[in-house]
């Protein structure tokens, strides 16, 4: 609604495309105060013996994580962001944890693992997954029913193959592409992928810095350099 204030909104997708949102959406009950966006470049120190400092070459770009904390209140001072819903639940914050693990950490039997996640707030759209949640529980009632908690959360990034490769143009072998492994990915595949050649492996373990090419370690962003010779 116009001029009304915008929340948090948590959706889980159960495809890396983020085309296909699963369950209902959550939306948070008090927005974070702040978050913390991480961006990391990797770089390879080569860094000469007896040399007074660093020259270090880029590696590749690292993953994104967003950080934040949640807090969650059912003790009636704070009004529920859902219409019609009470502001002190029964069960005091015990729904509402629920409701937010059931979107970022519940086990999804389709995809065989927890849920991609959308975080959607203002010019916050992070395609992610949870990779941590720390729930600290600070009031109760006399039963010891929770009626207040804060949540540490932490997402990292995600961003499909197919994203990456639209992103990096793979249609041409003689530009720069980044790509995610993914779980069975091996380097000579990925090469004959980028470059319709699985030979240029050693070309792109040199590249990126990589001592043991035989183990991707999945969600690792790899750099496929342009190479004199490949073919689409």
């Amino acid at each position: 609604m116009l001029g009304g204030l915008e929340k948090l909104v948590v959706t889980a997708y159960s495809d890396e495309s983020f085309n296909a949102s699963t369950g209902k959406p959550f939306t948070v009950w008090i927005n974070p105060a702040s978050y913390v966006h991480k961006y990391l470049i990797l770089y390879n120190n080569r860094q000469a013996q007896g040399s007074n400092g660093n020259s270090p070459d880029f590696n590749r770009m690292g993953p994104e994580n967003v950080t934040f904390e949640l807090t969650f209140d059912a003790t009636g001072i704070v009004p529920s962001p859902t219409a019609g819903v009470s502001a002190a639940p029964s069960d005091g914050i015990v729904s509402q944890i629920d409701a937010f693990k059931a979107v970022v950490l519940a086990y999804n039997g389709k995809t065989h693992s927890p849920n991609y996640v959308m975080l959607a707030w203002a010019e916050l759209q992070f395609q992610c997954r949870l990779q941590s949640l720390d729930v600290s529980y600070t009031m109760f009632k006399p039963d010891g029913t929770p009626l207040r908690a804060k949540a540490q959360c932490s997402f990292a990034g995600f961003t499909s193959e197919a994203q990456l490769a639209k992103k990096a143009n793979k249609s041409s072998p003689d530009l720069s592409h980044w790509v995610q492994v993914r779980a069975g990915d091996t380097l000579p595949l990925l090469c004959h992928r980028i470059y319709g050649s699985s030979t240029w492996y050693l070309r792109v373990a040199e590249a990126n810095g990589l001592i043991d090419y035989r183990r991707l370690v999945p969600g690792t962003s790899l750099l496929f350099p342009p190479l004199a010779g490949a073919v689409s």
